[in-house]
């Protein structure tokens, strides 16, 4: 009787279905954890990077300093009420450019985003839905331009083209469509052939139609979440090439050009260099978390 007992609890724990129940269990238990970190992670996302927005549209009620007034008789001065976080080199309002480099690289970094992403997208469904030469083409040009390293080629693209917005977007976007269209192109692969397609070509939809209203809608999640992940490079790339000087030049209020003019103050003035650099990271964290929120949500589904 206690042998037999024994067998029997010995062959329960060691049956494999008992095993899969629990790991199903587990998993099961898990899944509302990692739902409730992805709504976290959306959220205090979300929070960062509408704050940013909120700041720069009020930017003018906010301050009532000129961000590009220059007063050399008061430069570097310390904190005080005419100025909350003091003056630059140039005698100009710290918050002032703060607010202000926010209404210049926040539609900056969109641009340099939304642009490839549209052209990689167009390129990737095209590519994928119909194949043949245009694809092969395409798929080598984006080849050649992944052969290259990212920086130096961007770099090369703004130096060849002069400083300013106009190449920056060029260079944006000759460099990031590519990541895009192999990422729809391969969405675009797995499902042309789904279900649903093939009934919308037995129905008589012309391909048009059916990209429009049948491909695109079930290639843009993945999209999306590559996009917000891709605002962080757009936020930390844009302020690296202001400070190497190739961005956004001085005067105007920009955060990368910002923590480049303030190097020799360091040691006097650390905090013209660690607030726009503190501004940078924090931004580029809120579209991290979003980024990260976005691709967990995905995986619960």
């Amino acid at each position: 009787m206690q042998k037999g007992h024994s067998v029997s609890t010995v062959s329960t724990s060691a049956s494999p279905l008992g095993a899969i129940g629990g790991a199903t269990e587990t998993s099961r238990a898990a899944r509302p954890r990692s739902r409730r970190a992805a709504r976290i992670k959306l959220v205090v996302g979300g929070v960062i990077v509408a704050t940013y927005v909120v700041l720069a549209l009020l930017a003018p009620w906010l301050t009532s300093h000129d961000p590009t007034d220059q007063d050399i008789l008061n430069a570097l001065q310390a904190p005080s009420a005419t100025h909350p976080l003091g003056t630059d080199e140039a005698g100009r309002d710290e918050l002032a450019r703060l607010l202000y480099a926010a209404r210049i690289d926040l539609p900056i970094a969109f641009l340099v985003t939304v642009l490839p992403c549209l052209l990689g997208t167009a390129l990737g469904v095209v590519c994928g839905y119909l194949g043949g030469w245009f694809d092969a083409l395409v798929m080598r040009v984006s080849d050649l331009l992944q052969a290259f390293p990212t920086y130096i080629l961007m770099i090369v693209l703004v130096f060849s083209l002069g400083h300013g917005v106009r190449s920056l977007l060029i260079a944006f976007t000759v460099v990031g469509w590519v990541v895009y269209a192999r990422l729809v192109r391969a969405e675009v692969l797995r499902i042309r052939e789904a279900g649903y397609i093939t009934a919308a070509r037995t129905a008589g939809f012309g391909t048009p139609r059916i990209i429009a209203r049948h491909v695109l809608p079930n290639t843009l999640r993945q999209t999306l979440i590559y996009l917000t992940s891709d605002l962080v490079f757009a936020v930390t790339a844009l302020a690296a090439f202001s400070f190497l000087g190739f961005g956004i030049q001085q005067p105007t209020p920009e955060w990368g050009a910002m923590t480049a003019a303030a190097q020799p103050y360091m040691t006097t003035n650390m905090s013209l260099t660690v607030l726009p650099g503190l501004v940078i990271t924090v931004l580029a964290l809120g579209f991290a978390l979003l980024g990260d929120g976005l691709q967990d949500r995905k995986g619960n589904r």
